[in-house]
């Protein structure tokens, strides 16, 4: 994990050094999250140890008090109950989307890293940066079971085969693991990976390797396994569901690798701002968003031609980003103020 902050993230010294007041927490691209259903959106405040949440519907923001250092969050659309790991305080802070309060604090070990959600099973995975054991919150009781599975950076959940990917930069392997939880099976896919995002259409797990500037392609059901090269220290990969194109963020180079996943090729490398560090994607309007952490912005791509259409505004480093499917509004997690960013993307 130590060895992926420098290799994918330097920003981190930099975005702390620009902050009032430094966090000890390690950078997370699931910083900011929206509820479909609702359309609120919720991103961590690590220095104040906050969520910032915002309601398209009224205009209105508000701040809801978590544990300390709150690094990563997620929501579950089903229940409406959004799950924030607090790096420090090693807990889970559980808030009702209906009134934004906190309902329940689970205690889920020392540095909770990464939190993912199955909606289908009411299940919340979190990892931990120093620990090989994986957290499942019960949604329904808010009690927890433990898995050692290993340390997991990063959670990818397929909710129609009901199977949770386990990602470890120092793991060769993918873990695989089922509802019980037991792990099911191990996929190859090499050391140094770092980002990874799946497509339920395809049934496609797609996973960047920092370390030799790949992205890695896995059919979920029959296993194969296709490397495809991208530009310098992949960090992020995003795909959008209705053209299965894929788009893979280069921190090292500052670029974008487009990826047909069809074809398992590449079909374009598109120039984009400095160190990006994120890519969202929004389906309706065939647009590619990338949060440039260095540069302070945002580059808007269009999906059909690869082509660059404008570069955005983005608040102070941002580095995570959410898309609102319906609007096509873009909401941006930064390490300026304020920490949540709400960038028109038209």
């Amino acid at each position: 994990m130590i060895l992926a902050l420098f290799a994918c993230v330097a920003v981190t010294t930099l975005a702390h050094a620009q902050t009032q007041e430094p966090s000890t927490a390690l950078i997370s691209s699931r910083a900011v999250a929206m509820n479909p259903e609702t359309g609120k959106v919720y991103a961590v405040e690590t220095s104040r140890n906050v969520v910032s949440v915002f309601d398209p519907q009224t205009g209105s923001r508000s701040s809801v008090r978590v544990g300390a250092k709150p690094i990563a969050i997620a929501v579950n659309a089903a229940t409406d109950k959004i799950y924030v790991a607090n790096s420090e305080a090693g807990s889970v802070s559980v808030i009702d989307g209906k009134d934004d309060s906190v309902l329940a604090t689970v205690n889920v070990g020392s540095r909770p890293y990464v939190v993912a959600v199955n909606p289908a099973t009411n299940r919340i995975y979190v990892s931990n940066t120093f620990s090989d054991l994986i957290t499942v919150i019960d949604g329904a009781t808010n009690s927890t079971t433990t898995v050692k599975a290993g340390s997991a950076d990063a959670i990818a959940v397929d909710s129609k085969l009901d199977k949770v990917y386990l990602l470890g930069y120092e793991d060769t392997n993918l873990i695989v693991l089922n509802r019980m939880p037991s792990i099911v099976g191990r996929i190859p896919v090499g050391i140094h990976a770092w980002g990874i995002t799946l497509s339920e259409t395809t049934g496609t797990l797609y996973v960047t390797r920092s370390g030799s500037s790949e992205l890695v392609m896995v059919d979920e059901v029959s296993g194969l396994v296709t490397t495809v090269p991208s530009g310098a220290i992949p960090c992020a990969v995003a795909v959008n569901p209705v053209t299965n194109m894929a788009y893979v963020a280069n921190h090292g180079d500052d670029t974008l690798t487009v990826i047909d996943g069809t074809r398992r090729a590449v079909i374009a490398t598109v120039k984009v701002g400095l160190r990006p560090q994120a890519v969202a994607v929004d389906p309706k309007r065939n647009r590619v968003y990338v949060a440039n952490t260095h540069s302070d912005d945002l580059t808007v791509i269009d999906g059909a031609r690869n082509s660059v259409l404008k570069t955005l505004n983005a608040g102070k480093n941002p580095y995570a980003i959410a898309v609102d499917p319906t609007s096509g509004q873009l909401y941006v997690a930064s390490y300026g103020e304020p920490a949540l960013v709400i960038v028109d993307p038209r």
